[in-house]
Formats: C-alpha cells, sequence, structure tokens
C-alpha cells in the first residue's frame, strides 16, 4: 500500500513538511521532496507499507486538513 498525499490551494509548505516530519517520521529533507513532488505533480506517495500501518497516518494527516488517500 502506498500513503498518497494530494495538492490542493489550501495547506502551506511548512504545514505539510511539518506534518510528514512529525506524522510519517521523514527528515526535513525528505519532506521538503516530498512537498515539491506534491507540489509539482499533484500527488506523492510519501509512504509505503501496510494499510493496519499507513491507516493511523492517513487520519492524523487527515486530521490536520491535509488530502491524503491510501492506495
Amino acid at each position: 500500500h502506498e500513503l498518497i498525499v494530494w495538492n490542493d490551494d489550501v495547506n502551506t509548505f511548512d504545514w505539510v513538511i511539518v506534518s510528514l516530519m512529525e506524522v510519517c517520521k521523514h527528515s526535513s529533507i525528505q519532506a521538503e521532496q516530498c512537498a515539491f513532488l506534491i507540489h509539482e505533480t499533484g500527488k506523492y506517495a510519501v509512504k509505503k507499507g501496510s494499510f493496519d500501518e499507513l491507516n493511523p497516518m492517513r487520519t492524523a494527516l487527515l486530521d490536520r486538513g491535509i488530502s491524503v488517500t491510501i492506495s
């Protein structure tokens, strides 16, 4: 499974970066790269793993107002 974050016109780069660092345990560089790719391509798989591993992260990101799905 993949945790996919979708681009929007609401959340700032900084908010997405901080959220990825706190929720997905990304490094600052990794989170910045993900945010750039989300912005440029419209979506990006920020994490891979089992559904049971990714679902709490999806919920936490949704609670922060970030558009996210699992595929």
